[in-house]
C-alpha cells in the first residue's frame, strides 16, 4: 500500500518524530495531514511544507480519508484516542505508531480495534535531546534501527507495508520482534541506559563540576536531559522488563566493585577486554 503516493497519510501527534516522519514522507509526494494539540505546530508545519493540512481538533474528514495513520502519542493517550475515535477510521485503514513500549499497549489496542482496521506496531529507534516539530529533521533516521512488532492478528501485507515505511524513512536496519522481545531489548538498550544516565547525573551534587568534566562524562550523560513525563510513563509501562535489566546491571556493577575492593586486577582487565570487544559490535558503519 505505502508505495502508492495517491494514498493519504495522517500523523496524529506532530512533535519531533511526527514532524520528522512528515518531512521525509512529503519528499516522496504523499498527501500528509496532521492532528496535534498546538496550533503553532500546525502553522509551522504548513509554513515549512511538512504537511498539506492540519487541525488541532479530531477532524472526522482527515481521519476518515486517511489510508495510513501514524500515531506519535504517549502510550496512554494513544489508547484513549483509539477508544474514543476509532469509529472515524475508513474501512481498510492501516494504523501504526512510534511508541517505545509494546506489550502493554499492542494487544490492548488490537483487542478493542474494529475488525476492518488493522494496527501494526513499530518503534523507530531514533531521537534527539530536543522536542517539537520545529526540531524535526529528515536526517534523524539515517543509520538508525526500526523495529516492527507484529502479532498473530497482523496480516503479511500490513507487516510488509510497515517495514517498507521504515525503509522509506531511511532507517538502515528494519527488523521484526515480538512485543515481548521488543520490551526486553528496549528495557536494556534504551530504558536502562536512561536510568544509568539519570542516576549518574544525580548521585553527586557537588557544585561546578561542569567546569572540570571531560568528554567521557558528557557522552555518557547526553540522554540525562530527559522528558520526565514521557519517560516515567515508559518506565512504568515496561516495569517488569526494566527491573530485570536493572538487576542485571546492579549485579555486574557489584562484581566490578568487588574486584576493585580485592584489587583483582586480572578480573578487572578481563571484564574491560570483554567490554571493548562487545562495544565494537555497536559502532555504526
Amino acid at each position: 500500500m505505502i508505495v502508492n503516493v495517491n494514498k493519504k497519510i495522517l500523523i496524529v501527534g506532530l512533535g519531533l518524530l511526527g514532524g520528522s516522519y512528515a518531512k521525509v514522507l512529503k519528499r516522496f509526494g504523499f498527501h500528509i495531514s496532521a492532528i496535534t494539540r498546538s496550533q503553532s505546530s500546525i502553522d509551522f508545519a504548513l509554513r515549512e511544507g511538512l504537511i498539506d493540512e492540519g487541525s488541532v481538533e479530531v477532524d472526522p474528514r482527515l481521519v476518515g480519508e486517511a489510508d495510513l495513520v501514524i500515531f506519535a502519542l504517549y502510550p496512554h493517550i494513544f489508547v484513549e484516542w483509539i477508544e474514543t475515535n476509532q469509529h472515524l477510521f475508513k474501512s481498510g485503514a492501516l494504523i501504526t505508531d512510534v511508541t517505545g513500549v509494546k506489550g502493554s499497549i499492542v494487544y490492548k489496542i488490537q483487542e478493542m480495534l474494529r475488525p476492518d482496521v488493522e494496527f501494526i506496531a513499530a518503534h523507530p529507534m531514533a531521537g534527539r535531546e530536543v522536542s517539537g516539530v520545529e526540531n524535526s529533521t529528515d536526517k534523524i533516521f539515517n543509520g538508525a534501527n526500526y523495529i516492527v512488532t507484529p502479532t498473530e492478528k497482523n496480516t503479511p501485507d500490513a507487516i510488509e507495508t510497515c517495514m517498507e515505511l521504515g525503509r522509506l524513512l531511511g532507517f538502515s536496519n528494519v527488523t521484526t520482534l515480538s512485543p515481548e522481545e521488543h520490551d526486553e531489548m528496549i528495557g536494556f538498550l534504551s530504558q536502562l541506559t536512561h536510568c544509568i544516565a539519570i542516576t549518574l547525573m544525580t548521585c553527586n551534587d557537588k557544585e561546578h563540576m561542569e567546569k572540570f568534566t571531560g568528554d567521557s562524562f558528557r557522552d555518557l550523560t547526553r540522554i540525562a536531559r530527559i522528558n520526565d513525563l514521557m519517560w516515567s510513563e515508559l518506565f512504568v509501562a515496561n516495569k517488569a522488563a526494566l527491573l530485570e535489566q536493572m538487576n542485571l546491571f546492579l549485579n555486574k556493577f557489584n562484581e566490578l566493585k568487588t574486584m576493585l575492593e580485592t584489587e583483582d586486577i586480572d578480573g578487572m582487565r578481563a571484564m574491560m577486554r570483554h567490554s571493548t570487544e562487545r562495544r565494537a559490535l555497536f559502532d555504526k558503519p
